[in-house]
């Protein structure tokens, strides 16, 4: 999902070095019939963005796990949810 997201922002013109876009993921196994099986993956975004593009960044954000393939494939047996810690910083 990292890559879709990077991808969006540079679509809406936002380029962010590797030093300004971090992913961490943390998953859940359950046990379902005697099998670990995956349910849940949690995405956590740590983003330094320009100051005064947090309107165009919450939107990419909005959209970006609607369109990442791995979302997509998952999305029927794996709940996934993210959240983004956000600092804006002057250019």
């Amino acid at each position: 999902m990292l890559g879709t997201l990077n991808g969006a922002l540079e679509v809406r013109g936002i380029q962010l070095d590797a030093d300004s876009i971090e992913a961490t993921g943390r998953g859940t196994n359950e046990i379902v019939d005697k099998l670990p099986v995956l349910t849940s993956i949690h995405i956590t975004y740590r983003l330094r963005i320009p100051s005064g593009s947090r309107e165009t960044v919450d939107r990419a954000l909005e959209r970006h796990q609607s369109k990442c393939p791995t979302a997509a494939t998952l999305a029927n047996s794996v709940a996934i949810t993210w959240e983004a810690d956000i600092e804006e910083v002057a250019d």
